[in-house]
């Protein structure tokens, strides 16, 4: 791909979703079992109890094996929601292997609303990120909707970690950046 300075945001997204999509079955479980691993020795996932993480979605890393392992570690897990209220927000909804999930406006699986399961977003300890490209200053780009850069933004973030999971295909050497785009602490990437 050429210096993301030569492409618009939305032209980086298109280029780098579909880098991550024609990753071949064998990049892909090469790549994956080698973030799975960062994870299981992680020692910021070894000390929280209460994790948020994403569900798959167009090509992005596999996090079935990640919620079953931080299960298996009696983790509480917790899905991202829009909010029905606030629709440029999320909920974070506990997340059960009985869980019932419905697809939300832009296609993803989302946990059915109960208001027992939800965490406030500032009682997590770690909230795996989902993105679309990212670069060596570990600033990021989502799909687009900002629900994560305002979240990010919102918190304390000596309380709650925020980690980017990727594939090193997305990882460009520069992304334009706003100043309301946040720059990650950390990106596990193989």
């Amino acid at each position: 791909m050429q210096s993301p300075s030569a492409f618009t945001t939305a032209q980086i997204r298109t280029q780098v979703r579909k880098l991550r999509r024609d990753l071949s079955p064998q990049q892909r479980l090469s790549a994956q079992q080698s973030i799975y691993q960062q994870i299981q020795h992680h020692p910021k996932v070894a000390k929280a109890n209460h994790i948020a993480i994403f569900l798959s979605f167009d090509g992005e890393l596999e996090t079935k094996p990640i919620i079953e392992y931080l299960w298996q570690q009696n983790k509480a897990v917790y899905l991202p929601r829009i909010h029905p209220f606030h629709h440029h927000s999320l909920l974070f909804i506990r997340y059960h292997p009985q869980t019932k999930l419905n697809i939300n406006q832009f296609g993803i699986a989302e946990p059915k609303l109960n208001v027992n399961e939800v965490i406030p977003y500032q009682k997590l300890d770690l909230i795996f990120t989902p993105l679309v490209a990212f670069d060596q200053r570990n600033y990021r780009i989502g799909m687009g909707g900002g629900y994560y850069d305002r979240l990010l933004a919102n918190q304390n973030l000596t309380r709650t970690y925020p980690i980017g999971l990727a594939f090193a295909c997305q990882k460009l050497d520069h992304l334009p950046n706003q100043p309301w785009d946040i720059q990650l602490p950390e990106i596990i990437t193989a």
